[in-house]
């Protein structure tokens, strides 16, 4: 992983369990595996920890690791550095998806209440009247998250994190996933839709579906065109998901609200209309893991490397079987 990364994940406490479990050198961190101190280290190592900026672990590589039989990435997805070669090996994988998941559903779960309770439309009229006199029930007659409808689309590892964190509200939850079989569905207590009925019946939809080839642009102008006057787009997913130019339009005739943490491009152009619309919460990719987040990946990290060193098998492993359904 870069230098920087392992200095934002790995704190004092962390490092002191690492070299507890692993005979290592926490200062040995890598992000070039061809230079000779990256194979000398390669020749000897059984397990590598990895994170954001891994390169990629191909037979080149795992020619110089020939006693590498696991990898235990430090964030969610692993088709960065995880190749056929490692799969040919059976090199055992696992990720710290899960944990990513916790503050990106915790963000989505703040966007839909927020989204419904139409809070920028509030704080831009409060900022515009500073005064008393506006009758706010009149002005938000609207809004509300009572018995509101709340699309979601892909049950994923993050999708069904926001059902679980939905369920205490009174909210209704479709979900459009064609890997959702109907008794998924009734124990995960959604009612699955195709997604053109999703985004024309939903108050709020949010994007959770991976990024993959047959992903891209899943969320075309006709559906976007479809949702109510009113709804709210919010993507923490990929901004590749989404028909970007599409969703511009929308936006910008102010008929839609979104709440967008991903774009495409990922950073948008200066001039860009979306840093400044009123109906549109726009962050910088912030929705994951950030700040002391970071510790809670480590830390999933270092418990699925302490069952490894057990014998004990992965609690979360990366499966070849399902690499191309994960992103």
């Amino acid at each position: 992983m870069r230098p920087a990364v392992a200095a934002a994940i790995f704190d004092a406490e962390s490092r002191r369990r690492l070299t507890d479990l692993v005979d290592t050198d926490p200062g040995l961190v890598l992000e070039d595996l061809s230079t000779p101190a990256a194979r000398a280290a390669l020749a000897e190592a059984e397990v590598l920890v990895t994170g954001w900026g891994c390169p990629p672990l191909d037979e080149q590589v795992l020619r110089s690791a020939p006693r590498l039989r696991a990898v235990v990435h430090t964030a969610g997805s692993v088709k960065g550095h995880v190749t056929d070669a490692c799969w040919q090996r059976g090199i055992q994988v696992t990720s710290a998806a899960a944990a990513n998941a916790v503050p990106v559903a915790e963000f989505t779960l703040a966007a839909i209440l927020f989204a419904n309770k139409q809070v920028l439309r509030a704080r831009d009229g409060y900022r515009r009247v500073r005064d008393g006199s506006t009758d706010w029930h009149v002005r938000l007659a609207e809004a509300g998250n009572y018995r509101r409808r709340v699309g979601i689309v892909g049950a994923s590892r993050i999708g069904r994190r926001v059902v679980e964190l939905l369920r205490p509200f009174d909210l209704e939850v479709l979900v459009s996933d064609p890997f959702l079989d109907p008794d998924e569905a009734a124990a995960l207590g959604v009612r699955p839709v195709l997604l053109p009925e999703l985004f024309r019946g939903s108050d709020v939809v949010s994007v959770h579906a991976p990024w993959l080839p047959s992903t891209e642009g899943l969320v075309s102008r006709a559906l976007l065109a479809a949702m109510p006057d009113g709804a709210t787009l919010i993507n923490t997913a990929r901004g590749a998901l989404v028909d970007q130019q599409a969703l511009e339009r929308e936006l910008v005739s102010g008929r839609i609200g979104a709440v967008l943490d991903v774009t495409s491009p990922e950073v948008l152009p200066t001039g860009s209309p979306l840093y400044d619309l009123p109906n549109v919460l726009l962050t910088p990719h912030i929705a994951g893991s950030m700040g002391n987040e970071l510790r809670r990946m480590a830390d999933f990290a270092l418990d699925e490397l302490e069952r490894w060193t057990g014998g004990i098998p992965f609690l979360d492993p990366v499966r070849p079987d399902a690499w191309d359904r994960i992103a």
